[in-house]
């Protein structure tokens, strides 16, 4: 939690229980159930949901033919020029600035997604509008995603999986994930989460840590917490490289060239952060040449992946559509923050889940 600083544009202790009606509007398409919850919250609160359509427009995506995307753009402009609390996913900075436009009263945004790599300052800027994310929500998820894919390269079930499929009786000997070194790049909720995993299976973890000053160890579920500097020293010892970081302009292309020449020629990398964290480029030319072992990837440069991408025809790759995060309980997870967040707006006190949209996360 970060507490709001005196004098700051997101103090929001002058608020009354006399004032107006906050008027919220939730700019995805969610069950009534989950509508409703919000609504429960405090009976101050006008809440609002753009329905399937009216979501689509909000994120600037293509409407259905049959649709008059004129009447409905109107219906949405109608609906922000009252809003003063959003909550969605963040929209790119060209429509965020667009939708600013039609929502003079817009106070506060809370963002669906933990990653909000989509919006700058340009989008949102600080001094108008406070952002919140959903930071927390992911971490099971991508922690037990991290895992499988870990256990599949040890288990080398692509290898198998591919042999089903081509009906080919194919023997080999797997590998034990216990022992392994496990290096976790970005120690926040889902890089603890993926290393407290990795310890209950018996391995050992490196992390890097970017408040970290100096190596240290006892304070989180890593063996070793080491600040950035060390980032090869990480690379070079771990058998799974884990890339837990937000994308920022310090994070863009961490991993290049010569990162991955200092990883360990069976060294597997998995990114479940953002694809811009690597260099795609360089990562191919590694898997090809056999300079990493291979690499378990779930987020890309480009999304969806292009068909022409040479990522799709290795075999010592394993990818998915950037599904890590995913889980048939996301909104169910997401809502009680959301939730909370309304009681401290309402209460002026500090929200939780602030972003300082300078830094990117």
């Amino acid at each position: 939690m970060i507490a709001f600083a005196p004098g700051n544009p997101y103090d929001l202790a002058s608020m009354s229980a006399e004032r107006p009606a906050v008027k919220v509007l939730i700019a995805i398409e969610l069950a009534g159930a989950l509508v409703q919850q919000v609504r429960a919250v405090d009976p101050r609160l006008e809440v609002s949901a753009l329905n399937r359509e009216a979501s689509l427009l909000f994120r600037g995506r293509p409407l259905p033919p049959e649709v008059d995307a004129e009447a409905a753009r109107q219906r949405l402009e109608a609906v922000l020029a009252e809003t003063e609390v959003l909550y969605g996913f963040p929209p790119s900075p060209e429509r965020a600035r667009e939708l600013l436009a039609w929502a003079p009263r817009l106070r506060w945004f809370q963002a669906a997604s933990a990653g909000i790599d989509r919006l700058d300052q340009g989008g949102f800027p600080e001094q108008r509008v406070v952002v919140t994310n959903s930071s927390g929500v992911h971490a099971t998820p991508i922690g037990e995603y991290v895992l499988m894919v870990m256990l599949m390269f040890a288990k080398r079930a692509h290898h198998f999986l591919r042999a089903q499929a081509e009906r080919r009786w194919l023997r080999f000997l797997p590998a034990e994930l216990k022992g392994s070194m496990v290096g976790v790049v970005g120690m926040g909720r889902i890089g603890t989460e993926v290393a407290r995993l990795a310890r209950t299976f018996g391995c050992k973890v490196l992390a890097v840590r970017r408040s970290a000053v100096e190596q240290c160890s006892g304070q989180t579920p890593a063996d070793e917490v080491l600040p950035p500097s060390d980032l090869p020293y990480l690379l070079s010892e771990s058998d799974y490289v884990v890339l837990a970081v937000p994308l920022t302009k310090e994070t863009r292309h961490l991993i290049g060239r010569e990162e991955l020449r200092a990883m360990k020629p069976t060294g597997i990398l998995i990114n479940i952060s953002r694809g811009a964290v690597v260099d795609e480029a360089a990562l191919v030319q590694a898997l090809k040449e056999g300079g990493i072992g291979g690499a378990g990837l779930d987020v890309f440069e480009r999304e969806p992946l292009p068909k022409d991408s040479e990522l799709w025809g290795m075999e010592n790759v394993i990818l998915s559509p950037h599904i890590s995060g995913g889980t048939d309980r996301y909104f169910e997870k997401a809502m009680p923050i959301f939730c909370e967040n309304l009681r401290r707006y309402l209460d002026g006190r500090p929200l939780l889940n602030m972003v300082d949209l300078r830094r990117g996360y």
